[in-house]
């Protein structure tokens, strides 16, 4: 069965984690080009947020260092951009 075929993975949800996964390793292949990262890199960042929204880094940990420090540095810098909510007024 494929993710297609499954009722309960939206197809969305398997297109952004196949997106991250593949940036991913293309991120970490030592052989590939400086110039093919750098286009591969905002691609892998704009999956954070849904993935996130899936629980997935609450299932898995990213193991290479270095990207798991750019995952995370990515993830604080966005919460710090989201403002908070106002508080309602409390009822007098």
């Amino acid at each position: 069965m494929s993710a297609q075929d499954s009722p309960s993975i939206p197809m969305d949800a398997a297109e952004v984690l196949t997106r991250f996964v593949v940036s991913a390793q293309l991120m970490l292949d030592p052989l590939t080009p400086e110039s093919l990262r750098r286009q591969v890199e905002p691609k892998l960042l704009d999956a954070l947020p849904a993935l996130q929204a899936l629980g997935v880094f609450d299932l898995f940990a990213i193991r290479d260092p270095a990207l798991a420090a750019m995952v995370a540095d990515e993830l604080a810098a966005r919460r710090a951009q989201v403002p908070s909510r106002p508080r309602p007024l409390a009822a007098a």
